[in-house]
């Protein structure tokens, strides 16, 4: 493996999708099990740090030249369980989105045209030939989307503190079908309160690719990088998906109050994070 950069690349959150092994077809499955059962599988600061070294040549890759083999395991209850990479596609995916985030000038800068015109190319040809590719992983930065939170229970959130030589974390984790069961209760709460709104638009796309998958899967949210633009207190008082949950019940009640105070709360915690964004 070539060695690439120890910077930690901060400030992205992760939603994954970790499959059971039957959910895949021979010899994919066969490859997956031989996988779960290395020694040495990478982790997640290794593919974070594999793209920062490829944005580092000039002219820089923002899109790997081969599929990634690689994946994140979970064994729980005898069932393992795999998160596929897919950091080719994800990168395709990331760089159509960039033009949301970065003015042109800034963009041309970072990546040139040309760059970003060959790797539109070769994802059209790619996508061509896999059209019902999806990857299992989605990545937003300096947030945590709402209606991800939405996935969740209060009583799924797994915070670990830190301490010397341990990075804190935060994450939730739920089966497929809860987190489904949750979209599906949210979707009607929210359709029958307002007309039309980002978080209805969010819980749809996120509900079309949960079906994507296997029912036996677990979901997980990772907070990753971001619990280094949140203060200790703050992240381990941290309870946004209650917040979106007693929300959502307010308003299936139709206690608008009650169903503002939630938001309220979202609100003021995430703020300092948007601040921070703006800053930079």
């Amino acid at each position: 493996m070539p060695k690439v950069s120890s910077v930690i690349v901060p400030y992205a959150t992760y939603l994954r999708v970790y499959e059971p092994l039957a959910a895949f077809p021979e010899p994919e499955r066969g490859h997956w099990a031989r996988y779960a059962r290395r020694p040495d599988r990478p982790s997640c600061q290794d593919e974070l740090r594999r793209s920062l070294a490829d944005l580092v040549p000039t002219p820089p890759v923002p899109v790997p030249v081969h599929e990634s083999d690689d994946a994140f395991v979970l064994e729980t209850d005898g069932v393992v369980r795999v998160c596929p990479w897919r950091t080719r596609l994800r990168g395709w995916q990331a760089l159509g989105e960039l033009a949301e985030d970065f003015p042109l000038p800034v963009l041309d800068a970072l990546l040139p045209p040309v760059v970003r015109h060959q790797a539109t190319r070769d994802y059209e040809r790619w996508l061509a030939d896999h059209p019902d590719a999806r990857p299992w992983i989605r990545t937003a930065t300096w947030q945590v989307p709402i209606n991800w939170f939405v996935l969740f229970a209060d009583d799924e959130r797994e915070y670990v503190k830190g301490s010397a030589g341990e990075e804190p974390a935060l994450r939730y984790r739920t089966p497929m079908v809860q987190a489904r069961r949750r979209v599906a209760r949210a979707l009607r709460v929210l359709r029958d309160a307002v007309d039309e709104s980002l978080l209805i638009d969010g819980l749809v796309d996120v509900g079309r690719w949960l079906e994507e998958f296997h029912p036996r899967s677990l979901v997980e949210l990772d907070y990753g990088g971001l619990v280094h633009a949140l203060p200790a207190g703050t992240l381990e008082g941290d309870r946004s998906a209650a917040d979106v949950a007693e929300g959502i019940a307010a308003l299936r009640r139709g206690d608008e109050e009650g169903a503002g105070k939630a938001y309220g709360r979202l609100v003021a915690r995430w703020r300092a994070v948007r601040d921070l964004r703006s800053a930079n």
